[in-house]
């Protein structure tokens, strides 16, 4: 048995550069990026309410939230490599099936389906780039491996909302899933760049393969660590989730199409991955618990700000540029600590547990946005939202303290 915090001999190989793990992960935004941003876009300019559109985001993201029962099979069958190349074929199929359906009411159960099933496929690659990840990072770049990781993520979701909306404006649907599909496939040229790592999981039988991956999810999830960062994951602090209807709110900053377009989609994006990048320099440098309750807010200020300054086009470039910064903070934040705290072994199965489950905020809060636009209008959306990020803070310092009183358990790999 091992702690999380001792490296399983590498024969020599030298561990890849974090940038690479930026790219990798870049499909996975660029689905729920264009999801979110630019068909929330083109169904409000046709119509579609608010909440509506709340919940065709949500089908993005509810695949985020039941992942873990997938993940087990990147741990215990083929390559890590298989599984991404799979997964990256299936998303860009998944983008052009979008791109084949009009952007409108009648439009919205099939649309809620296709988007479900191709954030399921492009589940799998987030998975892969995850695993691969933990097993080839040392402990002290947990923290950028991290920001680097979520910058793939949330500036994919910037790629695929902000140049998929512009694609779309200006020539089709179809045209901007195409070409977002391809960048899917391009991303593959990353794994040149990592080897494929041994597994400390897998047994000759397979029975003994399960047995290994529950035994180490156990010991993981009742570790100080990995107890805490179970609690952090129901948390409605840095879930960023009001970003998920920038473009749905965006007439009532009056705020147009191009505006948008870059504000929450190229600049946005861009903004959002020096956020991640700069936070996750900081987790290497500050207790890692710490920095996901400043980063948060952090957050929760700039909703409130947004919330009571002008609603004019000016402020909704600033708010929203400023929210994405905040954003690449947490989800930096987040990455490193629960690297930190699951070690190797079932890296796949344990990172998605706990991304699943901070998943669980996101949505809800999505929705809650959603509602709370529809009854109390952008201010109390906003101001909703801030509320809820102090609630967490509070929470937070009581799980602190409950688990910091429990004896020191580190997790074992297998």
């Amino acid at each position: 048995m091992m702690s999380n915090n001792i490296a399983i001999p590498n024969d020599g190989h030298k561990s890849a550069h974090p940038i690479v793990f930026l790219f990798l992960v870049l499909p996975f935004g660029i689905v729920s990026g264009y999801a979110t941003i630019t068909l929330g876009y083109l169904l409000s300019t046709n119509g579609v309410s608010v909440e509506a559109i709340a919940t065709l985001a949500g089908a993005s993201l509810i695949p985020s939230v039941i992942k873990f029962l997938w993940a087990p099979l990147v741990d215990t069958t083929f390559s890590l490599k298989k599984w991404y190349i799979a997964s990256a074929i299936m998303s860009a199929a998944g983008l052009l099936a979008i791109g084949l359906i009009p952007a409108k009411e009648s439009s919205l159960s099939v649309l809620f389906l296709v988007i479900f099933l191709a954030n399921i496929a492009v589940s799998f690659l987030g998975i892969v780039t995850n695993a691969l990840a933990a097993y080839d990072t040392p402990e002290e770049l947990k923290g950028r491996v991290g920001g680097y990781s979520q910058a793939g993520n949330l500036g994919g979701g910037g790629l695929g909302g902000g140049i998929g909306l512009l694609l779309a404006l200006h020539y089709s649907n179809f045209i901007a899933t195409a070409i977002l599909g391809a960048a899917c496939l391009l991303c593959c040229f990353g794994l040149f760049f990592i080897k494929e790592p041994v597994s400390t999981l897998k047994a000759e039988k397979p029975l003994k393969t399960i047995e290994n991956l529950f035994k180490d999810l156990w010991i993981t999830g009742k570790s100080r660590l990995g107890f805490l960062a179970i609690f952090l994951c129901f948390l409605p602090l840095g879930t960023g989730a009001a970003s998920n209807l920038w473009s749905a709110v965006a007439t009532d900053w009056h705020a147009s199409a191009d505006t948008v377009a870059f504000a929450t989609g190229i600049f946005g994006g861009i903004i959002t991955a020096v956020g991640c990048l700069i936070g996750g320099w900081l987790c290497d440098r500050m207790n890692r618990q710490v920095s996901y309750l400043v980063f948060g807010l952090v957050q929760a200020v700039a909703a409130v700000s947004m919330a009571y300054s002008p609603h004019t086009e000016i402020m909704y470039i600033f708010w929203t540029s400023f929210y994405a910064f905040s954003l690449g903070f947490c989800y930096a934040s987040f990455s490193a600590f629960v690297f930190e705290a699951i070690g190797k072994g079932a890296a796949a199965t344990k990172f998605t547990v706990y991304a699943c489950l901070s998943n669980a905020p996101i949505y809800y809060m999505t929705l809650i946005d959603g509602w709370a636009h529809a009854h109390y209008g952008p201010t109390g959306m906003l101001s909703v939202e801030a509320i809820m990020g102090v609630i967490g803070v509070i929470l937070f310092f009581g799980l602190m303290k409950y688990v910091h009183s429990r004896p020191l358990t580190v997790a074992v790999e297998k």
